[in-house]
């Protein structure tokens, strides 16, 4: 299915006509919708016709009340369940039954499995002790993220930071160019338009060249701007492709958990991640949201191995027969570039054991001494992050935050502001990018370490959906990525305590929407 949409590109009006959910969508959902509403009109049908049955309902309702409040999880993702189980009979522990865990296969958990088998084989035992030597409170993070992630420890990774889309475009272009073994992309989106036909040409180029050209593309985040079959197009162009966790008709929480990740890997050797995805607004080619503000990172080293191994876990999770050595693809490198860094993946339970991202980001703040540096596109935290934010500005750090002033999504960003009274009230600077929407994912801490990646502070990132970042240490790319918060700030309204007032009606919204907040 089509549609024409109206955009800005180079300053003119145009028309583009964009793929508009595929028919494959539209009949999966509706499979999804009948499954859901099938189970819940059979189970209130035996509750009204067989007699007691409505106690074992009341019963059941009160078991599943009891295990969510038993549970380890987050207090704030446990309230939504409650709700719906407390007060919407039979459909709140039905929806808990059916969406609350992700259930996974013999074949997914042999995946899994697999995958935290997969480590690069790398010795970083002298990369700790250095770093041991040098600050111990840092080398605790390290230890902390590559416990997690499942991912090692490197020195001497070139690391260059791209202050926007525009920046990194033609860069990545000329690494393309030059690949001679493989070739491997993972993104949350892609949608035709100057950014990917350019790339999509030099794929089909290598391909027939002899390279490896692998893509994956996230099956839901590529609904509206891919045509429901793309992966076999690419095939046709000598091009591996798959959709990431692509949608079918069960009802289940695997639709929830998508891939949010944004890796380009060349040779082995060199690497791309970020927040851009392969459309053209992220280079502002066309304009949606104002000015779009976005930043990446290109590694050149040996740490390029791990987005190695974080990309051929998502593929071989997608294809049928996973047949891949990872180690064919690792390399090593005599880069001698400063500085310390970890490149990570973060995800769901139970493919992640806990929270990566948060846990990293939490250390980042907990061992700041001067200021914490932010960029979000939203704001959209649990008590947990919102006090560690909150007792980092009250010891006298100077937090700052930039989101966006225009927003991508209105009641997203009614959700993003109803968190600055709190976080304001401890002594945190929140700015919006005045220009337009600010997409970057940064974190940075007294000019010393830093975190850039695809994690947003939301729970879509930070509980549901893959993600992946790099952690940094006294590398080079940290001052081009702080000299460029500051330029940012000079372009955002700072906001006051005197703008903070809002309706009634707004404040209801915001409050209500904060207790799904979880869900969403």
């Amino acid at each position: 299915m089509k549609k024409t949409i109206e955009v800005m590109e180079n300053g003119v009006k145009k028309e583009r006509v964009v793929s508009y959910i595929p028919l494959r969508y539209i009949l999966n959902i509706l499979l999804i919708f009948f499954e859901i509403a099938a189970v819940i009109a059979v189970l209130s049908l035996i509750t009204i016709y067989v007699p007691y049955f409505y106690f074992a309902v009341v019963a059941t309702q009160v078991g599943v009340a009891i295990s969510i409040i038993a549970r380890n999880d987050n207090p704030d993702y446990k309230l939504p369940w409650l709700f719906f189980v407390l007060l919407i009979p039979i459909i709140g522990f039905m929806l808990y039954f059916m969406f609350y865990d992700r259930k996974l296969n013999r074949k997914q958990r042999k995946n899994v499995e697999r995958a935290k088998s997969e480590r690069t084989g790398k010795d970083d035992s002298a990369e700790f002790l250095a770093l041991k030597e040098q600050d111990e409170l840092v080398y605790s993070q390290a230890v902390s993220l590559t416990k997690l992630s499942s991912s090692r420890l490197y020195f001497g990774t070139a690391i260059k930071y791209f202050p926007l889309g525009d920046e990194l475009f033609p860069a990545l272009i000329k690494d393309l160019k030059r690949a001679e073994k493989f070739i491997f992309m993972e993104y949350f989106i892609i949608e035709g338009g100057q950014f990917w036909d350019s790339i999509l040409h030099v794929l089909k180029e290598k391909a027939k060249a002899g390279v490896e050209v692998r893509v994956v593309y996230d099956d839901i985040g590529c609904m509206m701007t891919l045509p429901g079959n793309y992966y076999k197009q690419l095939a046709k162009a000598g091009i591996k492709c798959v959709p990431f966790s692509k949608l079918g008709g069960q009802a289940n929480n695997k639709f929830n958990n998508r891939s949010h990740r944004k890796i380009t890997v060349i040779d082995g050797k060199v690497g791309y991640t970020g927040g851009v995805n392969l459309a053209d607004e992220y280079i502002n080619r066309i304009v949606k949201h104002g000015h779009w503000k976005d930043v990446g990172v290109r590694l050149e080293g040996e740490a390029v191995n791990e987005l190695t191994r974080l990309f051929l876990i998502d593929y071989n999770q997608n294809v049928k027969k996973p047949t891949d050595n990872f180690g064919d693809y690792y390399r090593t490198s005599d880069e001698r570039a400063e500085g310390y860094c970890i490149p990570f993946g973060d995800g769901p339970k139970p493919i992640y054991d806990r929270q990566v991202s948060k846990t990293a980001i939490m250390n980042l703040l907990n061992g700041a001494k001067r200021y914490v540096y932010i960029t979000t596109p939203y704001l959209i935290i649990d008590n947990e992050l919102a006090s560690a934010i909150e007792n980092t500005a009250l010891r006298g750090v100077d937090i700052r935050i930039i989101t966006p002033h225009i927003p991508d999504k209105k009641l997203v960003f009614l959700m993003t502001r109803s968190y600055y009274p709190r976080l304001m009230a401890a002594g945190v600077k929140i700015f919006e990018y005045e220009k337009g929407f600010i997409h970057a994912k940064t974190y940075s801490a007294d000019g010393e370490t830093a975190i850039v990646g695809t994690v947003n502070l939301d729970y879509r990132s930070l509980v549901h959906h893959f993600e992946n970042g790099v952690w940094m240490h006294k590398c080079a790319a940290i001052a081009d990525m702080e000299k460029d918060f500051l330029a940012t700030q000079g372009q955002s309204i700072e906001y006051r305590s005197d703008m903070l007032k809002q309706t009634i009606w707004r404040r209801f919204v915001g409050a209500l929407v904060k207790i799904f907040a979880p869900l969403l």
